[in-house]
């Protein structure tokens, strides 16, 4: 849909007859460590953001896609769902508490708190700006010469490459992630097209704020993740309430006299048109780089045609030379907040002669936040067979029960944890996968392990805390290879 906010441009501008050092072009999470960084030392540092407005007319805040759009919304978001899911456990302990999720008021009191909190992040980004003494300007921002950026404070509306424009009513009725975080209110039954990581977040929270939601999906749920893992995902989601139309393409979206949505697609494992009508329809099915408007052909940078991305080296380096790419722009960098802002600080620390460190992509471990959380780190299993060969691997597996689950009488079937090693030598872990409670504080630690290239032994040799949900990825046992129940008995 939109712009990718996340993104960065910087262009190094070395001798005295320019007005800066550094130029970044884009006011997201990299960005703006890139420019904090620089300036602290001792470059002479301006930033350049502008936000066009969704094709609703949406538009925010300093910050980007994290800030306003994406992880702190989302988090905030689910951390409400959770709130009301802890509110029924409490009654398994005889506490009584009105259940949030059935009052309208406290919905829109979720909006609200969660908007307003990003308003005051908006602010501190431009107040820690003028601290660091970075110039913040306020414009859209391109490339006329290798050294020459021009700032526009209007243009003409663009929505980058919005993926569903084909679809009738797509754009006229539907919203996207963009959108969703700053409605005045709850969006009422939903339609989330779309199965990413971003689709199921966004589903969940519906789900959890009790909103009618359905998932439509195309093909396969989380591509790119473990696909054992995201089935487990999707199965819980269905459990906790979230509907699921899978092998499903929508094909138009009409408005009815009442207001309501009446979404029409094609079943393509049955061969049927079938249709619903919805209070909303939200299109989740990924961003497109928003490169077009940088100038990028004028200069010379290379540019992946298929994908809409800057070509970069290991040092986020593009085709010219004073001239680097870094957070999600970059071809085949990972979409994720934490690698842009590193990438960022250290791009700012190279450019400076103060450092040659490299940004390390590897071992990057991420999380889901659905209702049961997935976090990662490492490959896949199907990666890992691809790279190394079945008989060459050897995945350790455990379902557990986490102990606040028992006295609430939850359904734990879908908690599981995969830890996928080398078959042979020491058995180095290739990746840890976990679905169960707080599952990115769980695997940040051991992302550290990974990093330093922990084995089998270091993970069973490790003693855990008693009781957690961390500690049985320091017990497993059983090997998939084995055919043995995998299920944890006992505390």
């Amino acid at each position: 849909f939109r712009h990718i906010t996340r993104h960065s441009i910087a262009l190094l501008l070395r001798t005295r007859k320019y007005d800066y050092d550094l130029v970044v072009i884009g006011g997201g999470s990299g960005g703006l460590a890139c420019s904090k960084e620089a300036a602290q030392l001792g470059q002479k540092v301006a930033v350049l953001d502008y936000v066009e407005p969704s094709a609703k007319g949406t538009k925010w805040g300093l910050g980007g896609t994290c800030v306003n759009v994406g992880c702190i919304p989302k988090k905030l978001m689910h951390q409400a769902a959770l709130l009301g899911t802890a509110v029924k456990d409490a009654r398994k302990y005889g506490c009584q508490i009105p259940c949030p999720t059935t009052n309208q008021n406290i919905r829109k009191q979720h909006w609200k708190a969660v908007q307003n909190h990003v308003r005051s992040l908006n602010w501190g980004h431009r107040v820690q700006l003028k601290d660091k003494k970075v110039k913040y300007l306020n414009l859209k921002g391109s490339l006329l010469d290798e050294h020459t950026v021009r700032g526009m404070t209007k243009s003409g509306k663009e929505v980058g490459c919005f993926f569903i424009t084909k679809i009738p009513g797509a754009m006229e009725h539907g919203i996207t992630s963009d959108d969703i975080f700053w409605l005045k209110e709850a969006p009422g039954k939903t339609l989330v097209v779309g199965a990413s990581y971003v689709a199921l977040e966004c589903a969940g929270f519906l789900t959890g704020i009790g909103q009618d939601t359905k998932v439509m999906v195309r093909s396969i749920a989380l591509r790119g993740f473990d696909q054992q893992m995201a089935g487990l995902v999707t199965d819980h989601m269905q459990a906790y309430g979230t509907r699921f139309a899978w092998g499903c393409v929508p094909q138009r979206v009409d408005k009815l006299p009442s207001g309501a949505l009446q979404v029409t697609w094609a079943d393509t494992r049955t061969g049927k048109e079938e249709t619903d009508s919805f209070d909303s329809v939200l299109w989740a099915v990924g961003r497109a780089p928003e490169a077009k408007a940088l100038g990028l052909d004028k200069v010379g940078v290379e540019v992946n045609r298929e994908t809409g991305k800057i070509v970069v080296g290991a040092d986020e380096s593009t085709s010219v030379s004073n001239i680097y790419a870094f957070g999600d722009i970059g071809e085949g960098r990972p979409e994720l907040t934490p690698t842009a802002v590193k990438a960022g600080r250290l791009l700012a620390r190279r450019l400076a002669g103060q450092s040659t460190q490299l940004m390390d992509y590897d071992n990057v471990a991420t999380t889901v936040f659905t209702p049961l959380e997935y976090s990662c780190v490492g490959l896949s299993e199907e990666e890992a067979v691809g790279r190394h060969g079945q008989d060459a691997i050897e995945v350790y597996h455990a379902f557990y029960k986490p102990l606040e689950f028992t006295v609430a009488e939850r359904d734990a079937s879908q908690c599981y944890i995969k830890v996928v090693c080398e078959r042979g030598g020491e058995q180095r872990i290739l990746g840890l996968h976990y679905t169960g409670p707080n599952a990115g504080e769980v695997m940040q630690g051991f992302s550290l392990a990974l990093r330093c290239g922990a084995t089998l032994s270091h993970l069973k040799e490790t003693v855990g805390i008693h009781p957690t949900c961390a500690e049985e990825l320091t017990k497993v046992s059983i090997t998939k290879r084995s055919g043995l129940d995998a299920t944890v008995t006992g505390c």
